[in-house]
C-alpha cells in the first residue's frame, strides 16, 4: 500500500499508538507532582510526525488537552517554553477551540492570546497551514 510522501504508512499507527501511550503516563505523573508546565512540554515534545491516522490525532490530542487544562500561569509557560515548541501548541490551541467545549475553549483563549504576543503572527500562520 502506497502512502502519501511525507505521511506515516498506517502500519505505524501501532508504534506511535504506543508512544503517546507511555507518554500519557510520564504527564499524569507530572501532573500529580503539580508540574503543569512540564507536562505540557512533554506533550508537545514527540508530536506524531504527519500522519493521517485518526487514532493517533485523537490519542495525542487527549494528550495534550489533559496538560492545556493544568496550566494556570500562562505567561510562566511561555516563557519556560522554546520557541520551537510555539507552532506545535498554536495548532492544538485551534484544534481545541474547535472542539466548542466552553472550558477547553476559555482555556486556549487565554492561552492563544498570550502565544500570539510572544510569537508573533508567525505560530498563527504556520499552524493554520498544518491543520
Amino acid at each position: 500500500m502506497a502512502s502519501t510522501e511525507g505521511f506515516v504508512e498506517a502500519d505505524n499507527a501501532e508504534a506511535i499508538i504506543t508512544r503517546i501511550e507511555h507518554k500519557s503516563r510520564k504527564i499524569e505523573s507530572l501532573l500529580k507532582q503539580s508540574k503543569p508546565v512540564e507536562a505540557l512540554k512533554t506533550a508537545l515534545e514527540g508530536s506524531p510526525p504527519k500522519t493521517r491516522d485518526e487514532r493517533c490525532k485523537s490519542a495525542n490530542w487527549i494528550v495534550v488537552h489533559r496538560a492545556l487544562m493544568a496550566i494556570k500561569d500562562v505567561e510562566g509557560l511561555l516563557s519556560s517554553l522554546d520557541a520551537e515548541y510555539y507552532d506545535i501548541l498554536m495548532k492544538y490551541l485551534y484544534r481545541g477551540l474547535s472542539t466548542g467545549d466552553r472550558p477547553t475553549c476559555d482555556q486556549c483563549l487565554r492561552i492563544h492570546e498570550k502565544l500570539t504576543e510572544r510569537a508573533g503572527l508567525d505560530a498563527y500562520y504556520v499552524a493554520l497551514l498544518t491543520l
